[in-house]
């Protein structure tokens, strides 16, 4: 869960017309307003590469992040501090425009990919007019089309670093922008669509009885997974925006899980393979290089995620002691002791607490697995379903399923929070609403997994990418999108249920 707190002050001081960044002077430039039933402008909602060149495109089919690598070094500022405040400029990253109208200005705006890709085509419709926008990020290169209707003006604001090289191309009511790193501009890459279905391709498809709409589901998360793990490394970011571009343990140990369940075992092996040369105690996010970056202190979970991953991909787990006690959690809250860190440590049996979990009260007495240790006030946690998958603590199963069932009875049309203690809001969270639906799944309660999914495809995008949070009324993002970790639950639950 990535700086949900910072997000809600943000939001909160905006109500009272105050501005957090830029010495929070009313002066600040104004991030544009959103069409009805779409995110503010500036806020990625699709992602385009394949383990290169990363790129981000917000619902109006502007260039709003882009990094050398998934967990590379941003290209174009555009912070994550300063979109929740509402204080984007205008002329942020790359920006198309038709007759010098930008496409939030249009009537409507639609999304999608190409089919079986990480191409994003976004139309714009001004009056009787459609104005398609097409951006494919492949290897160290990126290609922005923009079509007009005859005698229409396209043009492209570009504001990125100096070490981005761009050129522009121009043939009737037709704009292409080629982008890349280095001295020189490489050529358009053409190849993006057909690298990605090869890449597809190659993957164990869902079991032949499962629906079209599991099998969208799985191709569209196979492909997040695809765009936001290092071709070079095996470093895996958990989005593609500031702030979340970083190697979450946890994150990119779900995605070797993801990767290694769907036949892309040399990725998941070499995903692996990095985590296990981190030095997991220095702090809880590190960039593609495996430094760790300052700000957040390590994570009770991280050993354990690590561990699992390595063992499923057959590569030698990391060494212990690892303390999960007094850290932090998945919450991102102050340290504790926590339940989904104890899950975690009680696998690989790491100063961990077995079955029995908590020494202070039973889980059974009540009715299922609360977060804080000695703390039944502090909720049911959907950290729970971890005991299940990918823990598979089996001493725990009945008091996780209880503690699932329950949270799924108080979600929402669109998921569920992260538990009954959960502080930041009422908006639901597409990763424990994925984690949870694998971990029915494992159980045998199908129904329960299938609700779950069925709230998971409400809260996707048109696209089909999966938010990190939505409006719990609206299902508009509120958050990173695509984001990794809930991307790789989806893979998980889906083969759960069709393998």
């Amino acid at each position: 869960m990535r700086t949900a707190r910072a997000a809600l002050l943000c939001t909160a001081a905006l109500a009272a017309g105050v501005l957090l960044v830029s010495g929070g002077s009313n002066s600040d430039p104004r991030t544009p307003p959103a069409l009805p039933g779409l995110p503010p402008p500036f806020l990625g909602t699709a992602v385009s590469g394949d383990g290169g060149l990363t790129v981000a495109v917000d619902a109006y089919g502007d260039v709003v992040d882009l990094r050398p690598g998934p967990a590379g070094t941003a290209l174009i500022d555009n912070p994550s501090d300063r979109q929740a405040a509402g204080t984007v400029p205008e002329a942020t990253g790359i920006v198309p425009r038709i007759d010098g109208k930008a496409m939030w200005e249009a009537d409507s705006v639609s999304q999608r990919y190409l089919s079986g890709t990480n191409v994003v085509r976004t139309v714009a419709r001004f009056g009787g007019e459609r104005v398609v926008m097409t951006a494919a990020a492949s290897g160290r290169s990126l290609a922005v089309t923009i079509t007009a209707p005859a005698g229409g003006k396209p043009s492209v604001d570009v504001n990125v670093a100096s070490e981005v090289r761009c050129v522009r191309e121009r043939r009737a009511a037709r704009l292409d922008l080629i982008c890349g790193l280095g001295r020189v501009v490489p050529p358009v890459p053409g190849a993006a669509a057909g690298e990605a279905r090869r890449w597809l391709s190659r993957s164990r498809p869902l079991g032949s009885a499962a629906p079209a709409w599991a099998k969208a589901m799985y191709e569209r998360s196979l492909l997040t997974i695809h765009a936001l793990a290092s071709q070079k490394t095996g470093a895996v970011a958990a989005g593609a925006r500031d702030s979340w571009a970083y190697v979450w343990p946890r994150d990119a140990a779900t995605a070797a899980l993801a990767l290694e369940a769907s036949a892309h075992r040399a990725e998941a092996r070499q995903v692996a393979k990095f985590l296990t040369g981190l030095d997991l105690d220095a702090a809880a996010r590190f960039t593609e290089s495996g430094a760790p970056v300052p700000g957040r202190d390590a994570q009770g979970d991280a050993l354990g995620w690590v561990t699992v991953a390595a063992k499923a991909t057959g590569v030698k787990p990391p060494q212990g002691p690892y303390a999960w006690r007094d850290r932090a959690d998945y919450q991102e809250s102050s340290p504790g002791n926590y339940l989904g860190n104890a899950l975690a440590a009680a696998a690989p049996r790491v100063d961990g607490p077995k079955t029995h979990l908590y020494q202070r009260f039973s889980a059974h007495r009540h009715g299922g697995l609360v977060r804080a240790e000695g703390d039944p006030g502090s909720g049911l946690d959907s950290a729970a379903g971890w005991a299940v998958r990918p823990f598979r603590i089996t001493a725990l199963y009945p008091a996780a399923g209880r503690t699932l069932l329950r949270l799924v009875a108080q979600g929402t049309r669109y998921g569920i929070t992260p538990g009954e203690g959960w502080e930041g809001g009422e908006d639901p969270w597409t990763a424990p609403t994925a984690w949870s639906a694998w971990a029915l799944a494992g159980l045998g309660d199908r129904h329960a997994a299938l609700s779950l999914l069925a709230d998971l495809r409400r809260a996707s995008t048109p696209a089909g990418d999966l938010p990190e949070r939505v409006g719990v009324r609206t299902g508009i993002p509120t958050s990173t999108t695509p984001l990794l970790w809930s991307s790789a639950f989806a893979v998980l639950a889906l083969r759960e249920l069709w393998p």
